[in-house]
């Protein structure tokens, strides 16, 4: 009976020894409403409906490329702060080979953007949004 005692007492002395172990290495913690882990940025009236409090995980270090720096008049952006994509261009063209079919794909150029962002798109998506893309000449190739 006395080593059933030992058994069933031991589960409990562990737990009073984790406890305790615990409570010795507990801190309170204090929290800042800002402190060094926000930045308050100063936004333009345009973009007044931004929140301009931002998280340091958000932010990324930004070195100025003036050839980058598009005005938001040219882009169209809407009142939510969106814009359309509009392709301006077709570079190229391929055929990808699936299991049971081809698919027809074109690199397209989007407004703003560089030659070297280009994106492969489905021609057939691209065709049905934007036909002025696509001249008669080209359907003949």
């Amino acid at each position: 009976m006395e080593k059933v005692k030992v058994i069933q007492d031991r589960p409990k002395t562990a737990r009073i020894r984790q406890k305790s172990y615990a409570g010795m290495r507990r801190r309170e913690l204090e929290f800042d409403v800002v402190g060094n882990v926000a930045y308050e940025l100063e936004l333009t009236m345009s973009l007044g409906s931004i929140h301009p409090l931002f998280h340091v995980s958000m932010l990324m270090k930004c070195v100025g490329d003036p050839s980058l720096v598009v005005s938001i008049k040219n882009v169209g952006v809407s009142d939510f702060l969106s814009y359309e994509e509009v392709p301006i261009e077709i570079l190229d063209r391929q055929v990808r080979r699936l299991r049971t079919k081809d698919v027809s794909l074109v690199k397209v150029l989007l407004r703003n953007h560089k030659v070297e962002e280009a994106t492969w798109e489905a021609k057939e998506d691209i065709k049905a949004k934007y036909p002025f893309l696509f001249h008669v000449a080209d359907e003949e190739a």
